[in-house]
């Protein structure tokens, strides 16, 4: 049992006369209490005071800071010591490649740490290095991204990675020791030899995809696979040793075969598409051709309707002045036989010319129609707006169609206009009378027609409403057509061109046209057109 003096003599040999760094470090000082002869002199000092008293040492500045120096400790409390590697400074010199070794310990309850410094030896420091080379040896040779295989010169398997093993289902180990040749397929097998011997008679890198032809691997249960490989060789106590970088490429002749496939199928519907076009081309001309040729025949059937529209209207409206003169000359006689008449046929006769007198004005009325839509056609029409008095307007043509009116029926106007503005008169006059005449003409006796007008924001409203037969659905759109009547007035005289000249006198004033009907109910038209008032005259 050693005696109370046997700590005194440990102390004094493993710390005083240590040929290496001691040291005794205060964590509540942040800083050495003591340090042995040996480290002062590693440390580059002239004694222990001169180093303790030292407040710009590197080992007081980073990384060696105060909580550099307390993890340290924490380290080597958690684990009873802490070493690390590191560059150790020394004063005015450089520093040196050394090791560091923290141990915990407390004395009195408080807390310090015993430093161990020693600078490495080219043989530790060597011995470093090829441990260092060979973990990167490991770590670059087992966590490869590709299979490696190590061969000796007579094809033996001496090393292999675990990614190698993985390739041909087999662990690393049961590779060791095997000839190459259990790896590739048996077909090939013998030639596989020949070239082995081949590469180590002249040894050279060869890359990837340098081979001729698909290489296949051969895994353990039997199966076959595509891969590529590369090689490359080393020398070691003047043996050869051939390494072999194994690539698995069957996911890339997967995308390769399916790649074939879908140019082969793409080239399959360039063909179909070519061929489509083709025809479709050919469709094409054959109806352009079809297109042109009816264009020919539209043009010329066009050509010929214009000329027979214009000498149609040449016509009527040459007709039109030519039966005016005998319809003048008629309507004289008849109203030179009603003078002169007398005895006792004098009624019969005055009722006979009575009649020649109507059928002239309706015959005068029908030919004013039709040259009314000469003159539109031709363009001799354009709307001349005037001053306007509306309400003396409207008195003026009530006045005109009383001869229209039917026993009973009555017009019934309502002006909501009493300054005047400028429209064309002559116009709005045609049309008011076309408009009167049609709703006297479809309604009954006893029958009320009301004309309502109204002008606001320099914008003419007028309505002419009838309670008479009304128009069907089917037929309302083509009311403004020329000679269009409806079917269920096609008893009832007309021309069918009231409507449309109402139309095409409205778009020489701006205005617009709308029209509501019902069967049976009656017809309601609303013309508008804007109209200039008397401040811009």
């Amino acid at each position: 049992m050693l005696t109370s003096s046997y700590p005194g003599v440990l102390t004094d040999l493993l710390y005083t006369q240590a040929k290496e760094f001691m040291g005794i470090f205060d964590p509540a000082l942040g800083w050495f209490t003591q340090v042995n002869a040996a480290g002062v002199q590693l440390l580059g000092y002239e004694s222990e005071p001169a180093f303790l008293a030292d407040a710009a040492h590197p080992l007081r500045l980073a990384p060696w800071t105060a909580a550099h120096w307390t993890a340290l400790g924490e380290h080597a409390r958690q684990e009873g010591r802490q070493t690390v590697q590191a560059l150790i400074p020394r004063h005015g010199g450089a520093a040196f490649p050394g090791y560091l070794e923290v141990a915990y310990f407390q004395v009195e309850g408080r807390p310090y740490f015993l430093v161990h410094l020693a600078e490495q030896n080219p043989l530790q420091q060597a011995e470093r290095a090829l441990a260092h080379s060979h973990r990167r040896f490991e770590a670059v040779f087992a966590n490869a991204t590709i299979g490696i295989i190590v061969c000796d010169r007579a094809g033996q398997m001496v090393s292999a990675n675990q990614l190698a093993g993985e390739q041909f289902g087999y662990a690393p180990a049961e590779l060791l020791g095997q000839h190459i040749e259990m790896l590739v397929p048996n077909a090939v097998g013998r030639r596989h030899e020949q070239l082995r011997e081949s590469f180590n008679a002249e040894p050279q890198f060869r890359r990837m995809g340098a081979h001729r032809g698909d290489l296949v691997g051969q895994r353990q249960d039997g199966t076959v696979f595509p891969v590529e490989v590369s090689l490359s060789y080393f020398h070691l106590d003047e043996e050869l040793y051939v390494v072999s970088y194994i690539l698995d490429i069957t996911f890339k002749k997967n995308a390769e075969r399916e790649l074939t496939a879908q140019h082969q199928r793409v080239a399959r519907l360039n063909a179909e598409l070519e061929q489509k076009v083709a025809d479709r081309t050919h469709a094409l001309m054959s109806t352009l051709e079809q297109l042109e040729q009816r264009g020919r025949e539209l043009a010329l059937a066009l050509a010929a309707e214009q000329e027979l529209g214009e000498l149609k209207s040449r016509f009527v409206s040459m007709a039109s002045h030519e039966f005016r003169t005998p319809l003048t000359a008629v309507l004289s006689s008849a109203e030179l036989i009603e003078q002169y008449a007398e005895g006792p046929l004098r009624e019969k006769q005055l009722r006979h010319v009575q009649r020649i007198q109507s059928s002239v004005k309706h015959l005068n009325d029908i030919l004013e129609e039709f040259l009314s839509v000469g003159r539109i056609e031709e363009g001799r029409i354009a709307a001349r707006p005037a001053l306007l008095d509306l309400e003396a307007l409207l008195r003026e043509t009530v006045a005109d169609v009383q001869s229209l009116l039917k026993p009973g029926q009555r017009i019934e106007p309502d002006v909501q206009c009493p300054a005047p503005f400028r429209v064309d008169p002559s116009l709005l006059r045609k049309i008011l009378v076309n408009l009167l005449s049609n709703a006297l003409k479809y309604s009954g006796e006893n029958s009320v027609v009301r004309v309502r007008a109204t002008c606001t924001s320099q914008q003419l409203m007028l309505s002419v409403e009838d309670h008479g037969v009304g128009i069907a659905k089917e037929d309302q759109e083509h009311l403004f057509e020329r000679f269009f009547r409806a079917r269920n007035v096609s008893t009832v005289p007309g021309t069918g061109l009231g409507l449309y000249i109402i139309a095409k006198y409205l778009e020489l004033m701006r205005g617009t046209v709308a029209l509501r009907s019902e069967l049976g109910v009656g017809t309601t038209v609303t013309i508008t057109i804007p109209y200039e008032n008397d401040s811009a005259d």
